[in-house]
C-alpha cells in the first residue's frame, strides 16, 4: 500500500521555525517531482513548494519565497519542508504530494497532477 505521512506540524508564534517531513512508503517517488500544498479553512489548495526527482529543480510559491526551503534524501524516500520566520497567514493544512509518472515539470503548481497525497498535518502561527 503506498502511503504519504507527513509529520512536524504544530502551533508556533509568527518568526517562528517549523520543518515537516514526508515519508513515502509502498513505492519509490525517487524518479518524480514531488510538492507541498497547503489549505486553510474556506480557501482553495494552494502550491507551496515542488523539487524535482534529483533535487535539482526548486519552485516556491511567492508568498514564501525566501522562508521556505524544500529539500528530499531520496535513500529515505523523504521529503523535507523547512519553514523560517513564519507568518499568521501561514496557518493551515500542509499536504504532500508525490507524481508516480512522467510529468512536464510545469504541471507541478497544480494539484491535479499529482497522483499520491498525504493526510495533511496541521500548522498554526499565533500572532
Amino acid at each position: 500500500q503506498v502511503q504519504l505521512v507527513e509529520s512536524g506540524g504544530g502551533l508556533v508564534q509568527a518568526g517562528g521555525s517549523l520543518r515537516l517531513s514526508c515519508a513515502a512508503s509502498g513505492r519509490t517517488f525517487n524518479n518524480y517531482a514531488m510538492g507541498w500544498f497547503r489549505q486553510a479553512p474556506g480557501k482553495e489548495r494552494e502550491f507551496v513548494a515542488a523539487i524535482s526527482w534529483r533535487g535539482v529543480n526548486k519552485n516556491y510559491a511567492d508568498s514564501v519565497k525566501g522562508r521556505f526551503t524544500i529539500s528530499r534524501d531520496n535513500a529515505k524516500n523523504t521529503m523535507y519542508l523547512q519553514m523560517n520566520s513564519l507568518k499568521p497567514e501561514d496557518t493551515a493544512v500542509y499536504y504532500c504530494a508525490a507524481h508516480s509518472r512522467p510529468v512536464d515539470y510545469s504541471g507541478i503548481y497544480s494539484p491535479s497532477t499529482y497522483d499520491f497525497w498525504g493526510q495533511g498535518t496541521q500548522v498554526t502561527v499565533s500572532s
